[in-house]
Parts: structure tokens; C-alpha cells; sequence
């Protein structure tokens, strides 16, 4: 079987392809790609169990919770025991890391832009991700 024909191969060669070219924007805002993926789920969503977090980002709590206490310590979110099950962490964003989204909101249209991609073909494209992704137990 040729290299070309393997899926796993060319979803991967593309999520680094993409991945780097969300670096430099992120690099501005002093975030890795990981934190900025929490950080656009807690701006949608707002605060949050590490769970929950987890189940938006198909990660695990064991991935999420160095990546969480990173941010924490940079002033972005607070963690917090819930009052009602203390073995459940609340994850909420501070006034910093809310204020970060305005700073933060040309990114996909720039990323979208720089891989030349107009909407529709965008939209096309997410049909069989999305179909992947609910599709499965997928989880990194």
C-alpha cells in the first residue's frame, strides 16, 4: 500500500499543516495551539468541568490538566472544586482570558484565508470530519 493511499497519513501531514499555520498568530497572544483550542471552547461555552472540556476537545483529563494548570498560572482561567462534587474541577475564564478573545478573533479567518479555502468548500470539507468525529469514541 503506497503512503498516498493511507488516511491516517494525509489527516495528519494536513492537521500539521494547519496547526502551523495557526503558530504565528498564536505566538502573539502567547498561546499554544492546545490552550487556544480550551480557550475557544470556555469563550463559547463558557465555565465548565475538566470533563466537559475534555468531551468538546476529544481529550482525556490526564492531557487537559498540566495544559490547565499552565493556564491557570498565566492568569487565564481559574480552577475550582464544584460545591456539589468535589471531584469535579470547574474551569472558568479570568477578566484576562475573556479579554483575550478580541485579540484573538481575526484567527480563523486568517488561518482560513492563508490555506486559500473559500466558505462553501469549507463547509464541504467538515461534512465527513464532523461524520468522523461524532461517528466514533474518537479521543486522543
Amino acid at each position: 500500500m503506497n503512503l498516498s493511499e493511507h488516511i491516517c497519513f494525509k489527516t495528519y501531514a494536513v492537521s500539521r499543516y494547519i496547526t502551523g499555520l495557526y503558530k504565528p498568530h498564536l505566538d502573539k497572544i502567547s498561546l499554544t495551539y492546545p490552550q487556544y483550542l480550551v480557550m475557544v471552547v470556555l469563550w463559547e461555552y463558557g465555565g465548565m468541568s475538566i470533563g466537559r472540556i475534555g468531551e468538546y476537545l476529544h481529550l482525556d483529563n490526564g492531557t487537559l490538566t498540566p495544559l490547565l494548570k499552565r493556564m491557570e498560572k498565566n492568569g487565564l482561567l481559574i480552577r475550582t472544586r464544584s460545591s456539589e462534587d468535589e471531584r469535579v474541577v470547574i474551569v472558568t475564564l479570568t477578566e484576562n482570558g475573556t479579554k483575550l478573545k478580541d485579540k484573538a478573533k481575526h484567527i480563523p479567518n486568517a488561518v482560513q484565508k492563508c490555506m486559500d479555502l473559500d466558505n462553501e468548500t469549507k463547509t464541504l470539507l467538515m461534512i465527513p470530519l464532523n461524520k468522523i468525529l461524532t461517528g466514533s469514541n474518537f479521543r486522543i
